[in-house]
């Protein structure tokens, strides 16, 4: 594909600015490394949600219950979870909310992957499997031939007899995929790699043991980690991880190479920036952070639920008319709903847009579609852009080939179900559902800035 030689220009110059002149290179590279770290110890949404309950925490959130009774002050900082994969928090504005409206972030802790099925290991060939299922849209083949291993949450039995969650992250290398020998597959590298995500996914866990079930052997395993008594197991919800770490990458550590930056890059993003955000302000500001996305949203727990809907009632439930007053806010309000976008690939430049190729470290992209796949409409994408420009960071828009599918958020589901103006934007990224993704450093640096401009804006 030939591309506009100016927008060709336009876009290496902008390149060679966000790589070379690094704005704030310290506090960007601190914002990078903080992200590593969180991805690091969120294998799981459930590892994802309790780590950034704890950044909250630390600066003063207090935890709420959805089953108690919320007394909120103007000012306060809460937090509230939901089946420990998805949470809500938010400072209360010094204003009414249905004179100001909400700000609000939102974006998911889930990721794709493979999950343990309920009953998963067997014996086959005189080894121990475990068996699969696939999570979201996963590229299978790049978690062939990888160093896995089992997190997630274990349900175990109370003495009370009540069932109590515990979270499990086996740290060292369990389990793989092995690949076909290219001796037994020779049309491997012309015809590709296809897999069966019934027969060819199971990884391998151990050699089969003579005098152990493979039942008894994975609840072994699992109550030596947390030590308690196997017969405490009750449910298994655990899935498979690379243990290879997060990394800094490329010559100038332009890159960040890491798993689950879809989306943990934005849930951290958009926390930073309400924990380093004024400590004041007249609006309410809110994070809304889901479970489920990647499997369509439609959970309890997921960007379909009316989990925020029932969060920003109860944030008005003081006013003399709270229905009104939810509706009133809401009218005055913009959602962002962040999830990181397709950065344009240099190898298949002839799959995206001619005219909106977004680039890694230069700066958010504004995704649109005109089958509201993404919710953004031209208000809410002017908004977006005028945050940008106040922040000082580049913008970049995108949309998919009008030949091709394009994917979606919880933007359209959180839009319709409130009737909330938003818009879906998001970091460039590569190798997107991949094991391992591949981001910029710069761009972390730069959400962060604009959502803190957001959050800092007297007016949302």
């Amino acid at each position: 594909m030939t591309l506009d030689p100016n927008y060709q220009r336009r876009f290496a110059a902008l390149y060679v600015v966000n790589i070379f002149v690094k704005r704030n290179a310290k506090t960007y590279r601190k914002y990078a490394e903080s992200l590593l770290e969180l991805i690091d110890a969120s294998p799981t949404p459930f590892h994802a949600t309790r780590e950034l309950a704890a950044l909250l925490k630390a600066k003063g959130f207090d935890a709420l219950q959805e089953s108690d009774a919320w007394n909120l002050k103007k000012g306060g900082r809460y937090y509230v979870t939901r089946n420990d994969s998805s949470l809500m928090a938010f400072v209360v504005g010094t204003k009414p909310a249905e004179s100001t409206g909400f700000k609000i972030i939102g974006a998911h802790t889930d990721s794709p992957n493979l999950r343990l099925k309920p009953n998963p290991a067997y014996e086959q060939s005189g080894y121990m499997q475990l068996g699969v299922e696939v999570y979201g849209g996963v590229l299978l083949t790049t978690w062939t031939d990888r160093d896995l291993s089992l997190a997630g949450r274990v349900v175990l039995k109370s003495k009370k007899g009540q069932p109590v969650s515990r979270l499990l992250k086996i740290e060292k290398p369990l389990l793989r995929i092995p690949q076909l020998a290219i001796h037994l597959n020779r049309e491997v590298n012309e015809k590709g790699l296809k897999l069966n995500k019934q027969t060819h996914l199971p990884p391998i866990l151990q050699m089969a043991q003579k005098n152990l079930s493979s039942e008894k052997a994975l609840k072994a395993l699992v109550a030596r980690e947390l030590k308690c008594r196997a017969e405490e197991i009750v449910s298994l919800d655990l899935a498979l991880y690379d243990v290879q770490s997060s990394s800094f990458a490329g010559p100038n550590d332009e890159f960040l190479y890491a798993p689950r930056l879809d989306n943990l890059a934005s849930c951290h993003a958009a926390t930073v920036a309400l924990l380093e955000a004024s400590k004041q302000d007249s609006a309410t500001r809110v994070l809304a952070f889901y479970d489920h996305e990647e499997i369509g949203s439609e959970t309890a727990q997921g960007g379909g639920s009316p989990f925020l809907k029932d969060a920003l009632e109860r944030m008005v439930m003081d006013s003399e008319n709270p229905r009104e007053a939810l509706m009133r806010a809401v009218a005055r309000s913009v959602f962002i709903s962040a999830d990181m976008a397709h950065a344009v690939h240099p190898n298949y430049a002839d799959k995206h847009e001619g005219q909106h190729m977004p680039l890694i470290n230069a700066g958010p992209v504004i995704k649109t579609n005109a089958g509201q796949r993404y919710a953004t409409e031209g208000v809410s994408s002017a908004h977006f852009e005028l945050l940008c420009r106040r922040a000082g960071v580049n913008v970049q828009k995108f949309v998919m080939r009008s030949d091709l599918a394009c994917g979606s958020t919880i933007g359209p589901i959180t839009a319709a179900n409130l009737g909330i103006r938003t818009v879906d934007v998001g970091n460039p990224m590569l190798s997107m559902h991949s094991i391992r993704e591949m981001a910029g450093s710069q761009d972390h640096g730069d959400l962060i800035q604009v959502f803190k401009e957001y959050f800092n804006a007297k007016k949302g």
